[in-house]
């Protein structure tokens, strides 16, 4: 931590941190999710369940790190700017990587459509909701206008959806009739391999914060924004390198799974968490709901592009593709001024 905070005083130090965080991510993410999917094999879970919990869970990781690493330092917005840039990374780039890394047209079947991409809009639905309750009854009075806070009670709305999306989960594993189980696995390794990825995703994430909280200091960035672009992207590369590898292996069901559980689980979990340990977090209505915004309509056009035929082409990849590179050059315009779509206080 000192050789970081020595480091930190300068903005090539900050990258370089910003570097080495981010491997030390993807080193971590690996150990983790090769672990969850090694146990999953073990314990004999449907592949459905396996991507959207399991593994989903485990890539999600670095974005529950950030939060609460981000709450614990007093710059929660960057927290959820993170949650948030990483929801647009996964709905946008991952589909379409995995769709282009596929060999043939990437599969889905009806459960990944009409289960797990729809239970997604509905947790988009109800973080609109949560930060709008915060703003109606928990205003802030000595903050811009549409500000308010994320209380513990209302924290428990997201956390309730997602006990829901448990319960749906665990009900497939009871219907689920288990095939072949991995054999000769080491449990006890694994479980231990999975916690040391946990540790090291830890500190990478905590470099990582505080790197970029010194250069959104040093360039006056806003930290919503520093949250949606550089530790969004950061933090998303475990699921892109996940999903893609799956969709290689022709397991395109628990790639898509994957990405959809991770955010179900990101919005749901990882926001509440940070609110429930620090006690409340501050909220910028009129910040995060055009971004929700814009994740709302990625998850519209990736349904869409799911429902036609059960089957993601190379052409939808790229569509997918080229709306983020969109995303991308809007976010670059309202941090330099030329537009101001964003009311940023």
């Amino acid at each position: 931590m000192v050789l970081g905070g020595l480091l930190q005083t300068s903005t090539l130090g900050n990258i370089l941190i910003i570097v080495v965080a981010t491997g030390l991510v993807w080193i971590g993410s690996n150990w983790l999710e090769a672990s969850a999917e090694q146990l999953s094999g073990y314990y004999g879970l449907p592949a459905v369940v396996q991507g959207s919990i399991v593994v989903a869970i485990g890539s999600s990781f670095p974005e529950l790190a950030s939060v609460v690493v981000t709450a614990l330092s007093g710059t929660f917005n960057m927290g959820v700017g993170a949650i948030v840039g990483s929801a647009i990374f996964n709905i946008l780039v991952i589909p379409a990587i995995s769709g282009i890394a596929a060999d043939g047209d990437l599969e889905t079947n009806r459960a990944i459509v009409y289960k797990e991409a729809q239970f997604y809009m509905l947790a988009v639905s109800t973080v609109i909701i949560t930060f709008a309750l915060a703003v109606i009854y928990v205003p802030a009075s000595d903050g811009p206008e549409l500000t308010g806070h994320i209380t513990r009670p209302l924290a428990l709305i997201p956390l309730l959806l997602y006990g829901l999306y448990i319960f749906i989960q665990w009900q497939d594993v009871s219907d689920h009739e288990a095939g072949a189980v991995t054999e000769g696995i080491a449990v006890w390794r694994e479980w231990g391999k999975l916690a040391a990825g946990l540790a090291v995703i830890l500190l990478a994430v905590e470099l990582l914060v505080g790197s970029v909280e010194s250069l959104s200091t040093t360039f006056g960035i806003p930290e919503f924004i520093a949250g949606v672009t550089i530790i969004a992207a950061a933090t998303s590369l475990p699921d892109t390198f996940v999903s893609v590898r799956l969709a290689r292996d022709g397991k395109g069901i628990t790639s898509l799974g994957n990405v959809l559980g991770s955010n179900t689980f990101d919005l749901l979990v990882a926001i509440p968490i940070g609110v429930l340990i620090v006690g409340q977090a501050p909220v910028d209505f009129a910040v995060g709901v055009p971004m929700l915004g814009v994740l709302t309509f990625a998850t519209v056009l990736l349904f869409s592009f799911l429902r036609t035929d059960l089957l993601l082409s190379k052409l939808e990849s790229t569509v997918l593709l080229l709306a983020y590179a969109f995303f991308v050059v809007w976010i670059l315009a309202e941090t330099v001024g030329v537009t101001q779509l964003i009311k940023t206080a």
